[in-house]
């Protein structure tokens, strides 16, 4: 049997990360939320976020009624409802996200939300969104 492993290990060596030429090296970072600006987008929408190297997590607060236009990415998307409800059409479907719930979006699928409660949510996108980075997300601001 350890002949086969041996064999194994020498016809698929261990694979190795590649580096990326120009990226800097990943530091560790502690951020409590209340040391993060949070951005009035409309009067019913704030965030916050935190930008890691190939991540981003976004802290979303949602005032019941706040819609959040119909919009696309090419960033992943997972949404975690902390607190209260998010209505969602997507992909021809309208899905309910509950406290607790979970939502996976694709890159480039449309998608439209609206809270229906009062909502706290938690988004965390790969790669980070440069739009939110560069506040040049216009569909978010100046709404209701």
């Amino acid at each position: 049997m350890a002949k086969a492993k041996r064999a194994i290990k020498k016809k698929h060596p261990a694979r190795r990360v590649a580096k990326r030429a120009s990226a800097k090296p990943a530091e560790l970072k502690y951020i409590p939320w209340s040391s993060v600006a949070l951005e009035d987008l409309n009067p019913l929408l704030q965030r916050q976020f935190i930008v890691g190297q190939d991540m981003m997590l976004a802290r979303v607060l949602l005032k019941k009624g706040c819609v959040v236009p119909e919009h696309s990415h090419h960033n992943e998307q997972i949404t975690y409802i902390l607190e209260g409800a998010l209505k969602f059409w997507i992909d021809g479907k309208e899905i309910v996200v509950n406290t607790g719930e979970v939502l996976a979006i694709p890159p480039h699928m449309p998608h439209k939300a609206e809270a229906l409660a009062d909502t706290v949510d938690l988004d965390v996108f790969n790669p980070p969104r440069a739009d939110w980075i560069a506040k040049t997300d216009k569909y978010l601001r100046g709404r209701k």
